[in-house]
């Protein structure tokens, strides 16, 4: 069973073709991407219309990419998945329509898949690892605690009530003046710094709710840099060590909960896993393993690559959903907003199109038939 994931919610496009063995393992035949790092530097941040015009004009070449380098033609992929949301709207209405046309022009099965199911499912790709098991997913745009009892059945048991755990670290750097993208600048400047020389909050720290508060935090920062500016080398070496340090402790503390409230509805974890481009963050990892060491828990930590956004947890969020019968209808709208635990796998008829009425289908969309022409298909 193999299946092709496209992948476009903020500044990265992707695709990817992932395949399971008749033991329901994983496999990542390919996995093509394309970051836009250098086209959003000089703002400090991501433009949603940059992004999405620069998705436009490379989405087929990566699609057709993903399909040369797993040896594949269009025919020969089972489904055809791609990020319905969350996101960056313009951006998921370019992967998800291109999507749609390639299942349109080759009769294949749809499936629109939850950008956040994508990271949530990667575990069982990458490790094998078995339902229930507790979701740390921190990253530019999200953070969040979840408890994952199967595919579609997610129990969110914590959020961050302002900023998101990556966009406190982009914010940090950019009051900083350090360059894009600012977690690893971050990250950077920390390892040379004294993380103990600023005494900055840890936001909702001891709560019993394993929710998340940065934006606090984020202002600390703000206050303390104009206390000491204008600001040395060191100063801001120092100033990224402690606003590390407290990060950390707040995810340690949040997790904790997190675990606490997760045996209330699924028992005890199988795994603990952390997902997302933060996941990166070495400091984060090291505490996140004496967490794990501490609780008997075993700790799952996916690769770089597919911690960030990526093709491959689409495809394999698209291969999981199709084993169980699940398909969705060409109708199927891009979101901007997709809260993870609204989301369900209750199987129903596909709305895709048989494969004698394919050839009286309208004609694809240029980039779609710029696709089949460069896979081959």
């Amino acid at each position: 069973m193999r299946v092709l994931g496209i992948e476009s919610t903020c500044d990265e496009t992707a695709a990817s073709v992932v395949e399971a063995d008749r033991d329901g393992r994983g496999h990542i035949l390919s996995n093509a991407i394309l970051s836009q790092i250098a086209e959003h530097a000089a703002y400090g941040g991501v433009v949603p219309e940059i992004a999405a015009r620069a998705h436009v004009e490379v989405i087929d070449h990566i699609v057709a990419r993903a399909l040369n380098e797993a040896g594949l033609r269009l025919a020969d992929v089972d489904a055809i998945a791609a990020a319905a949301g969350p996101g960056l709207i313009g951006g998921v209405i370019v992967g998800l329509t291109t999507a749609k046309a390639l299942a349109l022009v080759t009769g294949k099965p749809f499936i629109a898949i939850n950008h956040l199911e994508g990271h949530a499912l990667t575990p069982r790709l990458t490790d094998n690892v078995n339902f229930p098991y507790l979701l740390l997913l921190v990253s530019g745009g999200h953070t969040q605690l979840v408890a994952v009892r199967g595919v579609g059945d997610y129990v969110r048991l914590g959020t961050t009530i302002d900023d998101a755990i990556g966009e406190a670290f982009d914010k940090t750097a950019k009051m900083l003046g350090l360059p894009y993208p600012g977690g690893p600048e971050v990250e950077k400047q920390a390892l040379r710094g004294n993380g103990e020389r600023f005494a900055l909050p840890r936001p909702l720290k001891g709560r019993a709710a394993p929710d998340f508060s940065l934006s606090g935090l984020k202002t600390a920062v703000r206050i303390e840099g104009e206390r000491v500016s204008p600001l040395s080398a060191t100063d801001i070496a120092d100033l990224c060590a402690s606003f590390q340090a407290a990060i950390v402790d707040v995810i340690i503390d949040r997790t904790r909960a997190g675990l606490r409230a997760f045996e209330a509805v699924a028992g005890r974890p199988n795994a603990l896993v952390v997902a997302g481009g933060v996941a990166a963050n070495g400091a984060i990892r090291a505490a996140l393993h004496q967490l794990a060491s501490e609780t008997g828990i075993r700790l799952v930590t996916p690769p770089h690559a597919l911690c960030t956004d990526n093709g491959a947890m689409i495809a394999w969020a698209g291969l999981e959903r199709l084993r169980l019968g699940v398909t969705d209808g060409l109708d199927t709208p891009a979101r901007a907003r997709w809260p993870l635990d609204s989301v369900t796998a209750h199987a129903e008829p596909a709305a895709v199109v048989p494969d004698d009425a394919a050839a009286d289908a309208e004609p694809a969309p240029d980039a779609a038939k710029n696709v089949a022409q460069e896979a081959g298909a």
